[in-house]
């Protein structure tokens, strides 16, 4: 059984990052991250931190905007036309989720496409289907992708179930499977809250990407024998026994679906490291195809 390290592949996703920003400051360029934080949410704050960190240990430019939870709509529309408009920034993230008075789609729309690099603009999710290589796709199905491509895990012709179609990850992460090319052409099946006899459909599987937000959902029963499971839940659960008193645990039951399977990725250390990896390229990829 293979335990896939996401910490692993996001180290070498920033080395390659690396060799691109310095051939983009042999250019004279500079890629530019800016990511608005609205409110003072423990965890936004803490990813926020984290973002605004590995930005600056690859030496790019990176402005971290913190705003109050009071600010109006008007005022955060504002700040992302300025960040649209300011040649510096080549990727803009607002983090979510914002305070509940705050219309987060109005937010995605009025984002340069050319500058969303969290790939949630609908015209990034257009080119994500027409299979458009100039769009974005979101960070955390592109690092899933990534890590089948690494751990050689062959897609082509596979059976992949994807649990769970949220925007962020379910429905990219379907497109990107069923994508002509590497990491790709896999014949995909959707399933969700509403799915009928899920264990019979994820059983069939060949690859299964967990993301459901649901702790420990997918059991033993849900999976075959060497079957590849990529679990992107990341879950705190109540554990008196530890100094934080909770832990972090994905959304498969991971002591009792790891023998079953060919491949796996724990949590932590999985999928989780990958996000800000292809945030990062992401980022750096918008610097190389802006116009000036």
């Amino acid at each position: 059984m293979q335990i896939i390290s996401g910490a692993a592949v996001a180290e070498k996703v920033l080395e390659e990052c690396r060799r691109d920003i310095a051939e983009l400051a042999a250019l004279g360029r500079k890629p530019g991250l800016a990511v608005v934080l609205v409110g003072d949410d423990p965890a936004s704050r803490a990813y926020v931190r984290s973002k605004d960190k590995k930005c600056r240990d690859l030496g790019l430019h990176s402005v971290k905007l913190e705003l109050p939870a009071t600010t109006t709509q008007e005022e955060l529309l504002a700040h992302v036309h300025a960040l649209n408009n300011d040649p510096a920034i080549h990727g803009i993230l607002v983090q979510s989720p914002p305070p509940k008075h705050i219309d987060e789609a109005a937010i995605v729309r009025a984002i340069d496409p050319a500058k969303d690099v969290d790939g949630f603009h609908p015209v990034n999710v257009a080119k994500l289907a027409l299979e458009d290589p100039t769009g974005f796709v979101p960070c955390t199905p592109l690092g899933c992708q990534r890590l089948l491509i690494d751990a050689g895990i062959e897609t082509s012709g596979a059976h992949a179930v994807v649990v769970g179609r949220s925007m962020i990850v379910g429905k990219p992460m379907a497109l990107l499977l069923m994508a002509k090319g590497k990491g790709g052409d896999a014949t995909v099946t959707v399933t969700h809250s509403r799915t009928k006899d899920l264990a019979a459909i994820t059983r069939a599987a060949d690859i299964i990407i967990a993301a459901i937000g649901r702790p420990h959902f997918i059991k033993a029963e849900h999976v075959k024998e060497g079957a590849v499971v990529i679990d992107v839940g990341i879950n705190r659960v109540d554990d008196p026994t530890t100094e934080k008193g909770y832990k972090l645990v994905g959304d498969v039951a991971y002591d009792e679906v790891a023998p079953k399977c060919k491949a796996i990725t724990p949590v932590p250390g999985g999928v989780g490291p990958m996000t800000i990896a292809m945030l990062m390229a992401n980022t750096i990829k918008a610097c190389k195809q802006a116009k000036s």
